[in-house]
């Protein structure tokens, strides 16, 4: 298509500008977002090892220190070695850092029957017995006797401490919790709570040692190994190992810069030791590369999108810019259309009404040119309407009965008289005899295209064959001519409104109507049309359309 030089054109700068800064957006973006997961990943690696010490060491020892434990005051100081035998084996099926149970059968009475070195209320044990794990490889050891009995001598202190201070009238006090624990590193002493009646019997067993009473009471001893807890690393991903130390242990050979370490100190009988954290950095980097896809994916997600609409907007404006030159172009030979006729007119007029004497075969000739250029001015004027009223959708089609073969041949007869050195010719086949559709649309279409046929040929070459074929329930119309040929990149637009193309057959204007003229036509007919075309060979231009016999 012939180029304008005009004040429109596009700003490539602005365009080259948007996207230089959406790319800048994009890898902001990115790096801010990789930063962003990069602290994320610190950050959990600092909190979340609160949740695996819950998982750990929190849950399972709070289970057992107050609940396991505090089964024991169920039994009322009535366990004996078997009962005691299968409560232990609840605890180490339960608990496997428990290691160690030391079971004593308490007896509380008064010094005049129970003779102990202290003064006070008697305490003293029946029965000690030790319980292991069943496949535990731990023995008794030779002092294990004169740690029993200092247990049990603490144990026994601190409840004859709490009978002497118990008021009998008000009950327990405040800073009496009256609950017998006594927790050390690796063990927990617990005596089973006695009840305020058995309070007030040993406050007055204490205050009078006539009164001779005895009454049992059960106390028991765990062992704890931190070592022998379950550890259950419930972060796997921030987490690479997870494992138990003593409270000391800080390894002075690791490079920080490599590996990154965390620990937090266990509770109660756990309390010299601690849960140690450490990941390499490349296990932390998986992680973080693992958050980071997700993010990203959805940061090239909307960069995409931000593309897709500037390239619609690009797009958009291309085709507005387009259109603005067609329907520019268009003005301009319409114009031109227009002109000459009128100019022509207006010259004939002049010599009508001059002065001069016009002899009567000069009347008729001028009467022929006005008449002549108002047809001119009238079929513009009307393809205009019509191209106008297809799109609309705004005439509707007419049945008519067509008989093919007079119907070519009166067309190929007009423009013969039309154009005498136009060399016309035509074949229908045997099976094709009538077509039922719109006379005045079809006949548009076969004047459109043996016209064009006709102007786009060279002067020696002006042929045009037309042949009519059926196929399956179409008609085929194809008409053939050996013209000038239309160039491969330029049949896709052919059929466009308002174009043109640029040789030497459109120097006079052509507003470029025709075929964007016969496309509608064909379509408003439910047909389709093709071409096929080599330059300086000819053009075939293909018309389909429903077949009803």
């Amino acid at each position: 298509m012939k180029g304008h030089t005009t004040i429109y054109r596009k700003n490539s700068s602005l365009i080259i500008a948007l996207l230089t800064l959406v790319s800048a957006t994009l890898i902001v973006g990115i790096v801010v977002a990789y930063k962003l997961t990069v602290q994320n990943v610190d950050n959990d690696f600092a909190a979340k090892k609160n949740n695996v010490v819950d998982q750990t060491v929190i849950g399972p020892y709070n289970d057992f220190y107050h609940n396991k434990i505090f089964e024991i005051n169920s039994y009322s100081g009535l366990l004996d070695s078997a009962s005691a035998a299968n409560y232990a084996d609840s605890v180490f099926r339960n608990f496997d850092f428990v290691t160690k149970i030391v079971f004593y059968q308490v007896v509380v009475g008064n010094q005049g029957r129970l003779p102990v070195a202290d003064k006070g209320l008697a305490i003293s044990s029946k029965a000690t017995v030790e319980f292991f794990p069943k496949k535990s490889t731990l023995k008794k050891q030779a002092n294990d006797s004169e740690v029993n009995a200092s247990d049990f001598k603490q144990m026994a202190d601190k409840l004859r401490n709490y009978v002497a201070k118990y008021d009998t009238v008000k009950g327990p006090g405040p800073d009496q919790p009256g609950v017998f624990y006594n927790t050390r590193p690796g063990k927990i002493s617990f005596l089973n709570t006695p009840s305020n009646g058995d309070f007030k019997i040993y406050h007055d067993l204490q205050k009078n040692s006539s009164l001779q009473s005895f009454y049992k009471q059960n106390m028991m001893t765990f062992y704890l190994d931190a070592y022998k807890i379950r550890i259950k690393n419930v972060h796997p991903e921030l987490y690479s190992s997870v494992s138990i130390k003593q409270v000391a242990y800080d390894p002075a050979d690791i490079d920080h810069s490599k590996i990154i370490t965390d620990e937090v100190a266990l509770p109660g009988a756990f309390s010299d030791y601690k849960l140690y954290f450490s990941s390499p950095r490349e296990h932390l980097k998986g992680e973080i590369v693992r958050r980071f896809l997700p993010i990203g994916g959805i940061i090239l997600l909307i960069y995409s999108v931000f593309m897709l609409i500037g390239w619609l907007i690009y797009r958009n404006l291309s085709v507005n810019l387009k259109m603005f030159k067609l329907q520019y172009d268009f003005i301009n030979n319409f114009t031109h259309e227009f002109k000459t006729p009128v100019s022509v007119i207006k010259i004939a007029g002049s010599n009508l009404k001059g002065d001069n004497e016009l002899t009567d075969r000069q009347r008729k000739h001028y009467g022929k040119i006005l008449d002549e250029e108002a047809d001119k001015l009238n079929e513009l004027m009307n393809k205009l309407l019509s191209f106008t009223q297809l799109e609309n959708k705004s005439i509707t089609i007419k049945k008519d009965k067509i008989k093919i073969e007079p119907f070519v041949k009166g067309y190929i007869d007009t423009f013969k008289i039309k154009y005498p050195q136009f060399k016309l010719d035509y074949a229908v086949d045997n099976e094709a005899k009538i077509l039922y559709t719109d006379t005045v649309l079809l006949g548009s279409v076969f004047q459109n295209l043996i016209e064009n046929a006709y102007k786009y040929s060279h002067h020696d070459r002006k042929e045009l064959f037309i042949n009519i074929t059926l196929e399956k329930r179409n008609i085929i119309f194809s008409f053939i001519d050996k013209g000038i040929g239309i160039p491969k990149n330029e049949l896709s637009n052919i059929f466009k409104k308002f174009y043109r193309l640029e040789n030497q057959y459109n120097q006079n204007g052509s507003v470029g109507l025709g075929l964007a003229f016969c496309k509608e036509l064909v379509n408003f007919m439910d047909g389709d049309i093709v071409v096929k075309s080599r330059v300086d060979v000819g053009s075939e231009f293909i018309v389909t359309l429903p077949y009803a016999n």
